[in-house]
């Protein structure tokens, strides 16, 4: 029994111990909390823009949608061009002070001409549930995170052989 409690403490620290580092090795190339949500979004269609810990306005310009002030750590609306390609990916520059972000916002495929319904304006559209976005699934995959995933299953591998293995032997006497 206690074998299967220090095993299991061992294989807590070094659970904890590989996952710190890539903690360490997160990187936020945005010097405020900016953001774009959604980060996908159809021809038309209107984004958020919000500009935490700014002491300042911040102003934010793109290619696919016209230059927007945002008030101090606040939020606003910008409304993506009608003609914006669909699958292009645009780059949303954030200037808070002469301190530059830069972020990816994504078209969504499909027809790039506006239809009757999403022309409307948003009070008169019916709710349709909640608008989900795509989480953490489109981000790339971290070598580190796979590595430490990995150890972390060969050392409960390896420590569950070991215990049986223990136990198996203390049987025989």
């Amino acid at each position: 029994m206690r074998a299967i409690r220090a095993a299991s403490a061992a294989l807590g620290a070094a659970a904890l111990a590989l996952t710190a580092p890539t903690a360490a090795f997160a990187v936020n190339n945005t010097p405020y909390d900016f953001a774009v949500t959604p980060s996908t979004v159809s021809a038309g269609g209107r984004v958020t823009l919000t500009a935490g810990g700014c002491p300042s306005t911040t102003t934010v310009t793109s290619g696919v949608f016209d230059t927007v002030t945002i008030p101090q750590n606040g939020a606003a609306t910008a409304v993506v061009d009608w003609d914006a390609r669909p699958g292009a990916v645009y780059s949303v520059q954030f200037n808070c002070i002469g301190r530059i972000g830069t972020l990816d916002l994504r078209i969504a495929g499909g027809s790039s001409t506006p239809t009757a319904s999403s022309t409307r304006p948003a009070a008169t559209i019916a709710p349709s549930g909640v608008r989900g976005g795509e989480g953490g699934s489109i981000d790339g995959m971290n070598t580190a995170e796979i590595a430490a995933g990995g150890a972390m299953v060969a050392a409960a591998a390896t420590a569950t052989v070991l215990v049986l293995r223990r136990r198996s032997a203390d049987r025989r006497h």
